[in-house]
């Protein structure tokens, strides 16, 4: 993403090119009739709205038959808004195909790994590899580009919605096609993807390209390489749709820049998202909290993790929630001060936009119970005016406005392949949570008030004092060399169990676990421990095990046991170890200890680092900083985790946003978020 083209979108609707905060919404004016459209505009204006994304599920309206078009209804609406000085993220509506598309091409609609076809009813049901849906759907962006390439209110393009929502996994004879091709240019021959997959196991060996399938429904657990790599192939498929409608509206609109809307957060895991951010002018993301004991920590995790996808880089923050959601088991409304909290919290990871789904709260639809800008009680409610006041705050937070994130002391990886890989079936457990895993990591080091980013493996690991890989399953040997060369050359990294054992094709590292990285910690497991469910073993410095265990043998008269197993099966030997390699070192945690073990845990492992919290004491736990910097200066983002009042003595700085005590000191509310601004250094 470069900021030139993040400025066009956050510009004035006469191009000033001071710097500020985009804050708006969803809009679907399709749902309404005419004399509302005023009224929106107006209310927009109160609300301090400067961007709208328009037109995502609106192709069967823009275009009711194969040859019939109709734009007047999108052309007033674009008026509207640009009259009232509100761009337009226009969306090439091609995320849900219309009902004569689909009763016309049933050979577009996703196919389950059963059998099952996905019928119309809902929304996403057409397949990444259909060329049959991408001929209709570029039709689409090809007659929108042009219609509207010099429209004033137009400042993006917003490509389909997110992508593989509900379509990321199609096992349709078009996806084999397209599969067969993808291993083609992956593996150029037979015999190196025979290799690659291991088929001399079970006599899955092929003769022929035409004989491979995607892993549809199987007597028993499908090819483990041939699952990893139709994830990888599912998701350059939808980034190859995605470059499709991007190479469209660069040829006839090469000034506009063009984004879609990611998905970071919870349990979607099918887009890899860093290997797409490259494809795009500024990276989206779409984010809605699960209510729960991580709640928050979870938002701020997901939004740390898009920064990190977006280089440390500013970026949109396109769908969040201003209240309660409709697709929950339980839908629980947000608490007074939430809406503001939850926002802030991704400007504070680098977002320069804050949006919602959606402007007005739909009448009718499957997300008619979903909360809105503009709620079904209309203007006159406690949740609009909390959406004018957030307006407000962020005009007052202008100057954040195009900063980058200032990199953390410590740094999480967070890995997709490793992610995919390690869930895999017929694997020592079940049980693993690989985002959990990483989200609890994260949570530790909130609960000691120190700053971490969450990055990939492609982010510069230098810029660490401390580098955790939680359950970095995949590891290439490329990557284990850089590993050892950033612990060598004073870094601290810590993985755990798990870790390293395969290589990018899911073979294992021989000679004993954790294969690629075992020379690095010093240490040898010859046979894995996983833990039944409900079990939990002690370590003799009073932390609790459980998930998993593992029988480790210290190699390296340089490795440390900095705790041991009490109990269980291999009670009295290692479960936590450190390795002295260079300057830096490497450390092992053999047992998923949970955020209250990893809390304890982490004050030994930051040590060698001298890593501690910035924090004032009486805030460490209770507040999270982040820090974003730029020309306009070093902008500090401190957000009360908690329902109590907490003082912060001691920090210098312009108080942009929050409450200041009698000594002048900034002072959180409950639930309050504090923006501090320092000169740059």
């Amino acid at each position: 993403m470069t900021s030139t083209r993040l400025t066009r979108l956050l510009s004035g609707p006469d191009g000033d090119s001071t710097p500020r905060l985009g804050y708006g919404a969803d809009y679907n004016p399709e749902q309404w009739p005419r004399e509302v459209w005023e009224e929106d505009v107006r209310l927009m204006r109160e609300a301090g709205v400067t961007v709208v994304s328009v037109g995502i599920f609106s192709w069967a309206r823009i275009q009711p038959a194969p040859d019939a078009w109709d734009f007047a209804w999108l052309d007033e609406v674009m008026d509207l808004l640009h009259q009232g000085g509100i761009g337009v993220d226009l969306a090439t509506a091609t995320a849900s195909p219309p009902p004569w598309l689909t009763t016309a091409h049933p050979e577009i609609l996703p196919v389950t790994a059963t059998g099952e076809t996905l019928w119309p009813g809902g929304r996403q049901h057409w397949r990444p590899t259909s060329p049959v849906f991408r001929e209709y759907a570029l039709r689409l962006v090809r007659t929108m580009a042009g219609r509207y390439a010099g429209h004033p209110a137009l400042v993006a393009w917003h490509v389909s919605n997110e992508l593989g929502c509900h379509n990321v996994y199609d096992y349709s004879d078009d996806a084999a096609r397209a599969f067969r091709d993808w291993l083609r240019a992956r593996y150029t021959t037979l015999d190196a993807l025979n290799h690659a997959w291991g088929t001399a196991f079970w006599s899955q060996r092929y003769s022929d390209w035409e004989q491979i399938l995607p892993p549809r429904l199987a007597a028993s657990y499908p090819n483990p390489t041939q699952q990893l790599d139709f994830k990888r192939f599912s998701s350059d498929a939808l980034k190859e749709y995605l470059r499709a409608e991007r190479d469209v509206l660069r040829e006839i609109t090469p000034d506009v820049p063009v984004t879609t809307n990611f998905m970071v957060m919870g349990g979607t895991k099918g887009m890899n998202y860093p290997d797409w951010a490259d494809e795009i002018d500024f990276v989206s993301n779409d984010h809605y909290v699960h209510p729960g004991p991580q709640d928050r920590d979870e938002l701020s995790f997901s939004a740390n993790l898009t920064s990190g996808i977006a280089g440390g880089r500013p970026w949109f923050l396109m769908e969040h929630s201003t209240s309660a959601v409709n697709w929950q088991p339980v839908n629980v409304a947000k608490r007074p001060g939430d809406l503001a909290r939850d926002s802030l919290l991704h400007v504070a990871h680098g977002a320069d936009a804050v949006c919602f789904f959606q402007w007005r709260q739909s009448a009718a639809g499957a997300e008619k119970y979903h909360s809105a800008m503009v709620p079904h009680v209309g203007e006159d409610s406690d949740l609009f005016r909390a959406v004018v006041a957030l307006g407000d705050t962020l005009k007052t937070l202008a100057p954040v406005a195009g900063s980058e994130r200032e990199a953390a002391p410590v740094g999480i990886v967070f890995d997709w392949e490793s992610w995919w890989a390690s869930e895999q079936d017929s694997h020592p457990t079940s049980l693993l949570d690989y985002r959990q895993e990483a989200l609890d990591w994260y949570s530790a080091l909130l609960a000691l008030g120190v700053r971490a980013d969450v990055v990939t493996t492609r982010t510069d690991l230098d810029r660490y004092q401390v580098l955790i890989a939680p359950v970095l399953h995949v590891v290439p040997a490329d990557l284990a060399k850089e590993l050892a060369r950033y612990a060598e050359n004073g870094g601290h990294l810590v993985t755990t169990y798990f870790s390293g054992i395969v290589d990018e094709n899911d073979h294992i590292w021989l000679g004993g676990y954790p294969g690629a990285l075992r020379d690095l910690l010093g240490i040898r497991i010859e046979e894995f421990g996983p833990l039944l469910a409900g079990d939990t073993v002690e370590l003799d410095d009073a932390t609790t095990g459980s998930l998993w265990t593992d029988r480790i043998t210290v190699t390296d008269p340089e490795t440390d046991v900095l705790a041991a197993y009490r109990t269980g099966v291999h009670a009295g030997r290692p479960a936590v170890t450190r390795r002295s390699t260079g300057s830096g070192s490497a450390a092992y945690v053999s047992t998923r200890l949970g955020t209250e073990g990893l809390t304890a845990l982490l004050l030994r492992l930051l040590a060698p680092a001298g890593v501690e919290s910035e924090l004032p004491a009486p805030a460490r736990g209770l507040v999270e900083l982040t820090v974003r910097g730029g020309p306009g200066g070093r902008f500090l983002f401190l957000v009360n985790r908690t329902d109590r009042t907490v003082p912060l003595p001691g920090l210098a700085g312009e108080v942009l946003v929050g409450a200041t005590g009698a000594d002048g000191s900034p002072v959180l509310h409950p639930r309050d978020v504090a923006v501090l601004r320092q000169p740059t250094a």
